[in-house]
C-alpha cells in the first residue's frame, strides 16, 4: 500500500512572483548603491588630483593672461585695452586658493608672485590617489547587502543601520579594508531586527515594497547622470580607463600654452 504524502502547502501564484520580484529588486538596489557609491569615491579622488596638478597651471595662465593685457595697455593706453587688464588682474586677484578650498592645510604655500619664476618650472604637488580596490568593494558590497537601512521600515532600525552604514561608506571612501573587516564583524554581532511589516497583509506590503525600490532605483540612477554630467563627470568620461593619463596630457597641453604666452609677454615687454 502507498504512503499517503503530506499535502502540499498552497502558495498564491501572485504573491510568489511579487516575493521573487522584490528580491531581485533588493538585490539590483545594492548593486545600485555600490556602484554610485563608488563613482563618488572616483569623481571626489579625480578632483582633488585634478586640481592639485592642474590648478597652479590654470592659475599661471590667468597671471600670464593679466600681465599681457596689462602690457599691452601699457603700450596703447587705449581705455578699453586699460579696462580689459583691470578686468583680467581682477580675475587672477578674486582667484581662491585651491589647498583652501580642498582642506587640505599641509603647508604648500600660496604665492603671489608675478613674472619673477616665469622661467621656473611649476613644481608638481604630490598626490595620493585613493581608489577602493576589488577587494574593498566586496566588502562594502556585501556590508551594504546584510545592513543597509533602505532594506527596512522600523524607524528606529533604519537610523540604526543609518549610522552604521555611514561609518561603512566612510571606510570605504579611504579603500581600508582592514577597517572594512572590523565593521562586517562588528555587525555579524548585533542584532538586525525583524525585515518585513507583519500588521499588514504581505501581498499588500510587497506591492509598497516593489514600488518603494523601484522609485529608490531611479532616484540613484538620476544621481549617477547628475554625477556624470559634471565637471569632473565629463572629464572621466574622455578617458574612463586612464584618468590620470588624461590629465598628464592635459598637464602638457597647458604648459605648451603657459610657453606660447610666456613668449607673447616676452616680446611684448622687449618692444
Amino acid at each position: 500500500m502507498d504512503e499517503v504524502s503530506a499535502p502540499t502547502p498552497w502558495s498564491d501564484p501572485e504573491i510568489a512572483e511579487l516575493e521573487r520580484q522584490v528580491v531581485a529588486a533588493e538585490t539590483a538596489l545594492l548593486d545600485d548603491e555600490v556602484d554610485v557609491t563608488t563613482l563618488q569615491v572616483e569623481l571626489d579622488n579625480l578632483a582633488i588630483v585634478h586640481h592639485r596638478r592642474l590648478g597652479p597651471l590654470y592659475e599661471r595662465l590667468d597671471e600670464l593672461d593679466a600681465l599681457i593685457a596689462e602690457a599691452i595697455a601699457a603700450h596703447t593706453g587705449d581705455p578699453a585695452d586699460i579696462r580689459r587688464a583691470v578686468e583680467l588682474r581682477g580675475v587672477v586677484t578674486d582667484m581662491p586658493d585651491l589647498d583652501s578650498l580642498l582642506g587640505a592645510l599641509d603647508g604648500a604655500g600660496g604665492g603671489g608672485e608675478s613674472g619673477e619664476a616665469a622661467d621656473e618650472p611649476l613644481p608638481v604637488p604630490e598626490v595620493h590617489r585613493v581608489s577602493p580596490g576589488a577587494e574593498a568593494r566586496k566588502l562594502f558590497r556585501e556590508l551594504a547587502r546584510r545592513a543597509h537601512p533602505d532594506l527596512v521600515q522600523d524607524p528606529e532600525e533604519k537610523q540604526r543601520r543609518g549610522t552604521f552604514i555611514a561609518r561603512v561608506n566612510a571606510a570605504y571612501a579611504r579603500g581600508d579594508v582592514t577597517e572594512l573587516l572590523a565593521l562586517g564583524t562588528e555587525w555579524a554581532t548585533s542584532p538586525e531586527g525583524a525585515i518585513g511589516p507583519d500588521a499588514e497583509s504581505r501581498g499588500q506590503w510587497l506591492r509598497s515594497r516593489l514600488a518603494w525600490l523601484t522609485h529608490r532605483r531611479s532616484e540613484l540612477a538620476g544621481l549617477r547622470d547628475q554625477l556624470m554630467e559634471g565637471a569632473m563627470g565629463q572629464l572621466l568620461q574622455l578617458a574612463p580607463h586612464d584618468p590620470d593619463g588624461l590629465l598628464e596630457h592635459l598637464a602638457d597641453q597647458l604648459l605648451h600654452d603657459i610657453a606660447e604666452k610666456e613668449k607673447v609677454l616676452g616680446t611684448l615687454v622687449e618692444s
